[in-house]
């Protein structure tokens, strides 16, 4: 029989093993992060749009690769936007947000590597390949996202999310530093041979750095009632997608959030698609423009983490509209933009925000539902900013057809962004997070 100062050393003993397991958890979570971000880095950022522009699009007229590299972007959210709230909705009630990632990652992970097959001139297949590792990339997203609430606590969000952030930054970095010092000893000759073989890496540094997940990480649970088990499951999924809108509908708060997300967001992604192969267009080397997006990497790694400390302090909402004020003048400066180092300079600006940015929005999301709709909450946020970003680099692409010049489609992305910025300031986040609670706790009753 242990003793009253034994009973109390293993009860400690116990909640010290809880707590390292619970880190585990959130820490294995985060490092999705670092194995997705490869893509977001090497691939949608620094190497496709440049190899895009200058390989499997040669022989295209100026201006026309920049068009069909923002059409084919627009595509790829159409796709992930189709899929986004039916499947989050699928998932919440059979609890298969985990498996859903997984095989969207895979399809996301076989596209990029497939892209090692576009050769010169081969825009189109360049395109298609592209497509299928955008499409698996954001979807899978959508499940990654949902997990966050059932295994942090809302205490824990904002540090845990900018965590992820920050991981993914380093992770992406360290590929693309990687492939940069490949570009750099590599002959003329060779370059895009190397490039194919970086997209390549990326694709098996995905498929490395997911398992930690996959492993460690706890499938949510089932949300589907009895009742519900006892339809069919489509019908079931599509009437919860109708209950999410009609819900979002009820709620001012979290509509004004998610109007303001869509047009903040649209902007912040226009810019991430877009800056690189404008760089190129204009001139900018593929030295000075892969360098810009490394520094950015190791830059914006401690700004995340900065941010999620800053938010804990001021709340999500200011943390976020602080980024949004340095995107609005990188978005200035870029209308003015004509050399190396002026990219370099808005570079790192954006490396100051964006994955703060980013971060708050994801835990300001997650608090805004309660945890037994993350899913569909995610899903229904997902085509709401697939059909955002589509519209953003058409209308780029557009802009640029017209004009014969990319970079007058930053005067578009600043309207977006100062729209954004003001509806947001709008939010009232503490009314809506108290609603949220409300219906969490209503769920849980039943």
């Amino acid at each position: 029989m242990l003793s009253p100062s034994g009973g109390v050393i293993a009860g400690m003993a116990e909640e010290n093993l809880a707590a390292k397991a619970h880190a585990k958890i959130l820490n294995a979570w985060a490092m999705y992060d670092w194995a997705n971000s490869a893509f977001a880095t090497v691939v949608l950022t620094a190497l496709l749009p440049v190899y895009y522009q200058s390989v499997a699009g040669a022989g295209l007229r100026p201006g026309l690769a920049t068009a069909y590299w923002g059409y084919t972007n627009s595509a790829a959210l159409l796709v992930a936007a189709l899929l986004g709230p039916l499947l989050g909705a699928l998932a919440d009630l059979r609890g298969t947000k985990k498996r859903y990632l997984a095989g969207f990652a895979a399809l996301g992970i076989s596209g990029t590597g497939l892209l090692v097959f576009a050769g010169q001139g081969q825009w189109l297949l360049a395109s298609l390949f592209f497509i299928l590792g955008n499409v698996g990339f954001a979807t899978a997203n959508v499940f990654y996202d949902a997990l966050l609430p059932h295994i942090a606590t809302r205490d824990e969000l904002d540090r845990v999310s900018a965590r992820g952030f920050a991981l993914g930054y380093l992770g992406g970095g360290l590929l693309l530093a990687a492939c940069a010092a490949a570009l750099y000893f590599a002959a003329p000759e060779r370059v895009p041979a190397v490039m194919r073989l970086c997209f390549l890496a990326v694709a098996a540094w995905w498929a490395v750095f997911a398992i930690p997940l996959l492993r460690h990480v706890p499938e949510a649970p089932a949300t589907a009632t009895a009742a519900e088990r006892a339809r069919p499951p489509l019908r079931v999924a599509f009437n919860r997608m109708g209950g999410t809108f009609n819900e979002v509908r009820k709620y001012r708060q979290v509509l004004l959030f998610l109007v303001a997300l869509w047009l903040y967001t649209d902007a912040i992604g226009t810019i991430t698609k877009m800056a690189v192969i404008v760089g190129a267009e204009i001139g900018i080397g593929q030295t000075a423009l892969v360098g810009t997006i490394l520094a950015i990497q190791f830059v914006a790694a401690p700004f995340s983490l900065g941010f999620g400390r800053l938010a804990e302090k001021v709340g999500p909402k200011r943390a976020i509209l602080l980024g949004l004020v340095v995107y609005a003048g990188v978005t200035v400066g870029a209308l003015f933009m004509r050399t190396s180092l002026h990219f370099f300079l808005l570079g790192m600006a954006i490396a100051t925000a964006q994955g703060g940015t980013q971060a708050m929005t994801r835990s300001l999301g997650a608090r805004l539902v309660p945890k037994q709709k993350t899913g569909e909450f995610f899903g229904f946020v997902s085509v709401l900013l697939k059909f955002a970003g589509i519209l953003g680099p058409a209308l780029f692409g557009i802009v640029g057809q017209l004009t014969g010049s990319g970079q007058a489609g930053f005067a578009l992305v600043l309207v977006y962004l100062l729209l954004g910025m003001g509806l947001l300031t709008k939010v009232n986040e503490g009314e809506a997070i108290q609603l949220a609670q409300a219906e969490e706790a209503r769920l849980a009753a039943q």
